[in-house]
């Protein structure tokens, strides 16, 4: 029952949930209020999580077995293309979340009226 419970997506999803919760929260605190830096903050929350959620993908397959050099035989570019695609498919975990997230950040504001 262990291998089955590790195996599974449970831990990837609530990960990605998480981050998609947490990574705009932080950005918030070092960002300044506004209409513009909420933009910038929602761009740069969207990279990140598409560099956390490659991260988690190669973690995941490297812990399956799979080796760096096995993973680049087409090239960096593309294994980097690959892991982008399936961090862009893994949004529907992450992405309203993320959403979620940035849109209650104004709520927090103290200098700036929304």
């Amino acid at each position: 029952m262990t291998e089955a419970f590790g195996s599974s997506l449970l831990f990837p999803a609530l990960f990605l949930a998480l981050m998609g919760w947490l990574v705009p929260k932080l950005l918030s605190t070092v960002m300044a209020e506004g209409v513009k830096p909420l933009v910038i903050l929602s761009l740069l929350s969207f990279v990140i999580m598409l560099a956390l959620t490659s991260g988690l993908f190669l973690l995941l397959y490297m812990i399956q077995g799979a080796s760096l050099a096995t993973l680049t035989v087409g090239g960096i570019g593309q294994t980097l293309l690959f892991f982008v695609r399936l961090s862009v498919s893994a949004g529907i975990i992450w992405a309203p979340i993320m959403v979620l997230s940035i849109a209650g950040l104004p709520r927090t504001w103290t200098s700036v009226e929304w």
